[in-house]
């Protein structure tokens, strides 16, 4: 009998251990700090300390804290344990603060608890990462590991198992049977241990505990006969298909039925990512339009009586999933162009008004676009909408250029922070755009969009190609 499922969710093996330990930290530390200050375990310190457990566990998922840490970076994992606590306990203030609760608890025993837990989420971690490497340097704990298929995604991987020594991977070597000029450029660098038939025999002999396979797709053939005789040995084998590693978009296994499908190209926003992205841009977009509706009206007021036409112009813009929306701009221009061919702004456009001018060079013409936010049709980070009409020219030209469009078109985005925005007057400046825009789509996360944000307050407003 076969099994329903061929691909089954992997995760790490120690998240359970974290997640009990994480906790246990947390009552710890409020013990410690209720026996240094002499507070009571009443109804409100138990409604906190719920409060603090549930938020911490839902922080700690949204930063992927249990995650297989193994091929991560120590001051990453203390990093993220912290992230989730500072909020997990502004989620608590929060709380004492709606429901009146600031009376009931104390300041100080709650900051000791805080200071506590800090020190206590750090503290068995480091004990743990210790004994780990204390494991692994007596050479406890190794595995050895070898690629099959000298290529550039197995020059790629081998780097990586380089630059991190605390995988506790030894590295045996590439095996391929292609000669020397067919070879990956880069692989010259390294040796090639032997052929693919050496690599089974090693792997039978039980001299190799994990094998990546790294051929090209088109060796289907040579893939399925290499599976076939590995069947034979315990190693663990893991397949790196060559087009993927640059191509895929958040992929995952999804199932339809008994029939498992490995997902291309898919938004990163579903389920519950798609609720906290939502959330985030409800909550930053109201709190933006609440501080900056004085300078909205007085702009509105501005491009009013300073030239002829509207105050706000609407254009057409792909959103998310490449439908057709409308985004809200202060007019800059003596003309709104909205047709299947638009003209780009150059440098001293004869069709940009005086105030134009400065609202496009400081971003302040694109203020009103925090509506949309609120709307739906756009988020506060993601790609930035191009006119339909450029969309439909460098969909042709820029290779998954309309990738761009498995996020909400945001009003600012990783491109810009790096300086890609602006007059596209070559092929090379779409290009890039849409290559950070990639990016950002392919490693958002909740934290990713907090560190554009505040990189857009200090350096993303203003720009030398924005005419």
């Amino acid at each position: 009998m076969t099994s329903s499922r061929t691909f089954k969710p992997n995760g790490s093996s120690d998240a359970s251990f974290y997640r009990l330990f994480d906790i246990f930290s947390l009552f710890l530390a409020f013990q410690c700090s209720s026996f240094l200050y002499h507070f009571e375990l009443t109804t409100h310190y138990m409604i906190a300390i719920l409060t603090v457990a549930l938020s911490y566990l839902y922080c700690a998922e949204i930063f992927s804290a249990y995650r297989s840490w193994r091929a991560g970076k120590f001051r990453d994992m203390i990093f993220t344990a912290w992230s989730a606590l500072f909020l997990a306990f502004a989620t608590l203030f929060f709380v004492m603060f709606v429901f009146k609760l600031t009376e009931s608890l104390s300041r100080v025993g709650l900051g000791l608890w805080l200071l506590f837990s800090i020190i206590f989420l750090y503290t068995w971690r480091y004990a743990v990462n210790l004994y780990k490497r204390n494991r692994r340097k007596l050479g406890m704990n190794l595995r050895n590991v070898a690629i099959v298929g000298a290529t550039e995604s197995a020059v790629y991987l081998y780097d990586e198992i380089e630059k991190n020594d605390e995988l506790g991977f030894k590295f045996l070597g590439f095996y391929d049977d292609r000669k020397p000029e067919r070879l990956f450029n880069n692989v010259t660098t390294y040796e090639v241990t032997g052929t693919i038939q050496n690599a089974i025999c090693a792997a039978r002999e039980g001299k190799i505990d994990i094998l990546y396979i790294a051929l090209p797709m088109k060796a289907d053939k040579r893939i399925a006969d290499l599976l076939l005789q590995l069947g034979d040995t315990t190693v663990d084998v893991h397949f790196i298909p060559d087009f993927l590693l640059s191509n895929l978009i958040h992929a995952r296994v999804e199932h339809v039925g008994n029939v498992d499908t490995l997902s291309v190209f898919e938004s990163p926003f579903i389920g519950a990512r798609e609720f906290i992205k939502r959330t985030e841009d409800i909550v930053v977009s109201s709190i933006i339009l609440m501080l900056i509706s004085p300078i909205l009206i007085a702009i509105a007021f501005a491009v009013k009586f300073t030239s002829k036409g509207p105050v706000i112009f609407k254009q057409d813009r792909y959103g998310l999933d490449g439908r057709k929306i409308k985004v809200w701009k202060f007019r800059s221009m003596s003309v709104t162009e909205n047709s299947t061919v638009v003209t780009q702004a150059t440098k001293n456009d004869s069709r940009i008004t005086p105030l134009g001018g400065f609202l496009r060079r400081t971003s302040l013409d694109e203020l009103p676009q925090f509506i949309n936010v609120l709307k739906g049709d756009m988020s506060i980070v993601g790609p930035r909408p191009h006119a339909v009409a450029h969309n439909e020219e460098y969909r042709k030209k820029v290779e998954f250029y309309m990738l761009r469009h498995k996020a909400k078109p945001g009003i600012t985005g990783w491109a810009q922070i790096n300086g890609w925005r602006g007059e596209t007057d070559t092929l090379n400046k779409m290009e890039k755009r849409v290559e950070f825009d990639l990016h950002y789509i392919k490693h958002w996360s909740l934290w990713f969009d907090i560190k554009i944000i505040f990189l857009t307050i200090f350096k993303g407003f203003k720009n030398a190609n924005a005419y």
